[in-house]
């Protein structure tokens, strides 16, 4: 089998971010390697050239191994709208709806076409990395499971398993999680990781030793804590709102503090990355009003489920802390769903996301209608507004509306030029693009910074030096040759 599945003692241990760097390692030693994820359950995804959308996780994988985004590589998307119904995307395709009293019996459904995308990428390449979800060792999951054992069973896909000692307790994390596989399952396991330890690595030794004396399994090795990686993931907004500032906040000389609203259903929050990473902007992700103090910028990002988030909005009195900050010369980006709250009304007359008509703040001249068909495309485009210049993106909506074409990739501004929207997702990606917008709309000169796509290569390999400095690698080279 040329494939080998990492799964995780729990969710955000690092398995997407670890698939990306094992990605890169591979294809930068001449490897033809490629990303899977049976089941991904996220509202951060991406748009791929066909017309359908995976996992963002994916997407970056993607890009690790030099490749274009292909709806094989995520062929079960489950976007959570409310706690109990999720939007159901198969193979890059709105399938429907997964409510949470059939979750089991609905995606068991779905593993023969989940073995056939994985079968037409094995064929492809040499490699393939698989990532699971969330943990195994969770019993009520295990029957019709297609994300993590119950995969590797059915593809015969030997499995990694990793945890986070960051978080604490990752030696009883990895024995527990185990000890709560049923054998089977449990021989899957070919080896142990340990992710993001800080220290003198030498105290790892005899906690190592014990490991694998209880596990009966290899530990393969660590990874250090690299706090700094500007690469998107699902969890990425947990660890902008744990560290409090994005780059520009560490001594740097500031010109500009920009700051994301995070509501429960936020998706696609990557879009304000580059502002996260740029060294002369001050970033930081908000869950209260009363945080908006000092900041010149507010964006609204995407939502799964726009009325709901635009609810939450106004039961927290966000919208009364936006009217002072527009008042005092503030300004306010909303994009896809963010520039529908924006808008004056969103229809939903089949009730996709929510009520039949929702009444938005009306600080934008647009309207919305949520239509059943989903328009998933990508864009690498020149822009009218606001110069000629070269931008690429991609939307993901079920969102109609009215725009102006004189602002393109923009959709619409107030009068006063002080709250603008768009429906494109990864519109700052682009330095170029992104300077431009910054100098004309909030009159920043000389904005600095850098493709995201730059920095995420930079990253990318440091992560893929530091896999290949930290783990026991020789039964991967005896299987795909030297890893450098």
């Amino acid at each position: 089998m040329n494939a080998l599945m990492l799964q995780g003692t729990a969710s955000g241990v690092g398995k997407s971010l670890l698939v990306a760097g094992l990605c890169r390692l591979l294809a930068r030693s001449g490897v033809r390697v490629a990303p899977f994820k049976p089941q991904n359950m996220s509202n951060a995804s991406a748009a791929c050239a066909s017309g359908g959308e995976i996992g963002r996780a994916q997407a970056l994988q993607a890009f690790a191994c030099g490749l274009e985004p292909r709806v094989e590589m995520n062929p079960v998307l489950i976007k959570p709208e409310t706690d109990r119904r999720a939007q159901l995307v198969v193979s890059g395709r709105v399938r429907g709806t997964l409510c949470a009293d059939r979750f089991g019996a609905d995606r068991a459904a779905l593993l023969p076409e989940v073995l056939d995308a994985f079968e037409r990428l094995r064929r492809e390449h040499d490699w393939i990395w698989v990532e699971g979800a969330g943990s195994p060792a969770e019993p009520n999951l295990r029957a019709g499971d297609i994300a993590n054992m119950g995969f590797a069973e059915a593809a015969g896909v030997p499995v990694w398993l990793l945890g986070d000692i960051d978080r604490g307790g990752v030696f009883a994390a990895l024995l527990g999680t185990l000890e709560a596989l049923e054998p089977a399952d449990r021989g899957r396991v070919q080896g142990l990781l340990v992710n993001r330890f800080r220290g003198d690595p030498a105290l790892l030794g005899e906690a190592f030793e014990w490991l694998e004396k209880r596990a009966r399994r290899p530990v393969l090795g660590w990874i250090p804590y690299l706090p700094d990686l500007a690469l998107p993931e699902e969890d990425a907004p947990y660890s902008f709102l744990e560290s409090g500032r994005g780059a520009g906040s560490e001594g740097a000389a500031t010109e500009l503090r920009v700051a994301g609203v995070y509501y429960p259903r936020a998706s696609n929050t990557s879009d304000l990355d580059p502002f996260a990473v740029d060294p002369g902007i001050d970033f930081e992700w908000l869950r209260e009003p009363e945080s908006l103090a000092g900041v010149d910028l507010v964006v609204l990002p995407g939502s799964k489920a726009v009325a709901a988030d635009l609810a939450w909005l106004r039961e927290r009195g966000w919208v009364a802390a936006l009217e002072r900050h527009l008042r005092y010369g503030g300004r306010v980006l909303g994009i896809c769903g963010g520039m529908q709250m924006l808008g004056g009304r969103i229809r939903d007359p089949h009730g996709i996301e929510g009520p039949p008509e929702t009444a938005g703040l009306g600080w934008l001249p647009v309207d919305a209608e949520l239509r059943p068909e989903k328009s998933v495309r990508t864009l690498a485009e020149r822009a009218r507004w606001p110069a000629r210049v070269k931008f690429c993106g991609y939307e993901i909506r079920h969102g109609e509306s009215r725009q102006d074409p004189r602002l393109y990739p923009f959709g619409a501004i107030s009068d006063d030029r002080r709250v603008l929207g768009t429906y494109v997702h990864g519109l700052f990606d682009r330095a170029g693009y992104r300077r431009a917008v910054l100098e004309a709309w909030l009159g920043l000169e000389g904005s600095s910074g850098e493709d995201l796509s730059d920095r995420w290569l930079r990253d990318l390999d440091r992560l893929a030096d530091a896999l290949r400095d930290g783990l026991d690698l020789s039964d991967l080279e005896r299987r795909v040759g030297e890893v450098v």
